[in-house]
């Protein structure tokens, strides 16, 4: 059976669960994609494609909608974006809560009996860079989901905080001579402050929850030593082709799936299979890449490389179920369909409602703007998508692999377990429990045993290492010793 191709597309500009259906929506309807899941919590949109579906296609759909996407090349790349990103959050909040604390001040000290109020152009001073510039994403993304016919978060904070300041700076330039009008620079202010708290967690959640992922592909050795004619070469993994022989140094990860061509060692598979000791390898014996070289040297022909490795098809596994969506989930994306545009309905009416009752605009304002912003941080798009990441990335880390998020959604109702091995419920760490000396005493025998395992890798080895350690004994070098 032919296996379609699919595409892994990081998407930017997506701020909530709207955007996610938009771009889902979207994709959907090009030609010849089969499925699609666009995750919100790590920005991913994962698609099915028929063999002859060409990935620039979606990239066009994307853009359409009004968001950005590339193909999945270099995920160090990736990574370093993310990490500019959070650090930019950072400083975008740090600058909105310098200026907005001391519009919000004079609020915070009346309890105290403080009555103190800024001026009204030091509140335009120091709201307008907060509206107009740290704000400015959100009306680049509201224009953009207004242009594709839809709505988001981003309008709500566009519409609401605007409001705000449009109403400040109209009573403002209005009031009468001598006379202190209200102004309500400082709710705006606040807001925009306040959502790119949320902006700035909602980042550092989804660079938290991704470390799974990146514990998995630091297992996996940049650059391999190949051997030509006897020659090594210090070459990078990609340039690798199959068949060609690798030579793996003690204590070296194997850089590929292989097969030993010559040596023999021991390997330590504990973080790939979850062998808790490490496994006899000789020549003929699989290799695993990712696995830690014991104690000898060995040489391995190369039989997977990439994505066909067994290291790959794990990190798959995790990014497919943190990727996918519980059932849960769809019901969450159908409510956040007509959110946006409920919200803007509520806030119409609430507006309306006051003005027949005989409030003055600056009053039915001021609850419409209330009705709009309390709906800014949105979490409804971002809870469950980032529980997932999550337990699966939590998981992954302690060797556990779950196939999708139906399976983690319904593991609550799991109520036996079973195990195919004993090795299964063990630590993977061995250490002694007691032990007795035949002739001298027990110091004298761990003072023997340490010297031999001195520089060992090994678990039984750092097992009698850790004894020593506990007992505070110095080891000297063993002599004429043999293995075996």
């Amino acid at each position: 059976m032919q296996q379609t191709p699919t595409f892994d597309l990081p998407i930017s500009g997506m701020t909530c669960a709207s955007c996610a259906g938009r771009v889902e929506r979207a994709l959907a309807k090009v030609p010849g994609v089969n499925s699609v899941t666009v995750n919100l919590a790590n920005e991913r949109a994962h698609v099915d494609t028929a063999a002859q579906t060409d990935p620039q296609t979606l990239i066009d759909a994307i853009s359409r909608a009004g968001y950005s996407a590339t193909l999945v090349e270099d995920r160090h790349a990736e990574a370093d974006q993310k990490a500019r990103h959070l650090h930019n959050e950072r400083w975008a909040l740090l600058l909105a809560i310098a200026l907005a604390l001391p519009l919000i001040a004079p609020m915070l000290l009346t309890p105290l009996g403080v009555h103190w109020m800024l001026p009204a152009w030091a509140q335009f001073a120091l709201a307008t860079p907060v509206q107009f510039v740290l704000g400015a994403r959100f009306y680049v993304a509201a224009w953009k989901a207004v242009r594709a016919g839809a709505g988001n978060m981003d309008l709500l904070v566009a519409i609401g905080t605007s409001a705000g300041y449009g109403l400040s700076v109209y009573q403002w330039l209005s009031a009468a001579p001598g006379t202190t009008p209200h102004l309500y620079f400082e709710a705006s202010g606040v807001v925009i402050a306040l959502v790119l708290l949320g902006k700035y967690l909602e980042s550092r959640a989804k660079r938290q929850t991704a470390s799974a992922i990146r514990a998995l592909e630091a297992l996996r050795p940049e650059r391999a030593l190949r051997v030509v004619d006897g020659l090594e070469q210090d070459v990078a993994i990609s340039s690798l082709q199959l068949g060609d022989q690798v030579l793996v140094k003690p204590g070296e990860r194997f850089p590929v799936d292989g097969e030993v061509v010559e040596g023999s060692s021991h390997a330590d598979e504990a973080l790939i299979t979850g062998e808790s000791l490490p496994v006899a390898k000789q020549a003929g014996d699989k290799i695993t890449g990712g696995a830690i070289n014991g104690e000898g040297q060995l040489l391995v022909r190369t039989t997977a490389l990439g994505a066909e490795t067994v290291l790959a098809r794990i990190i798959r596994l995790v990014e497919d179920a943190q990727a996918g969506k519980a059932p849960i989930q769809k019901l969450v994306d159908k409510v956040s369909q007509v959110f946006v545009p409920t919200v803007l309905g509520i806030a119409f009416f609430t507006l309306a409602g006051w003005l027949l009752a005989g409030a003055s605009l600056e009053v039915a304002l001021i609850n419409a703007v209330a009705v709009l912003v309390i709906a800014c941080p949105c979490s409804l798009g971002l809870a469950t998508p980032t529980a997932i990441m999550a337990g699966t990335g939590v998981a992954a880390r302690y060797g556990i692999l779950i196939k999708d998020a139906e399976a983690l959604e319904r593991a609550h109702a799991v109520d036996a377990v079973v195990f195919d091995k004993t090795g299964t419920l063990t630590a993977g760490t061995p250490r002694i429990t007691n032990m007795s000396a035949v002739s001298g005493n027990e110091e004298h025998l761990l003072l023997l045993a340490g010297a031999l395992q001195r520089g060992s890798e090994h678990p039984l080895a750092r097992a009698v290492l850790d004894v020593c350690h506990e007992w505070q004994l110095k080891l000297d070098a063993a002599e004429n010793s043999h293995a075996l």
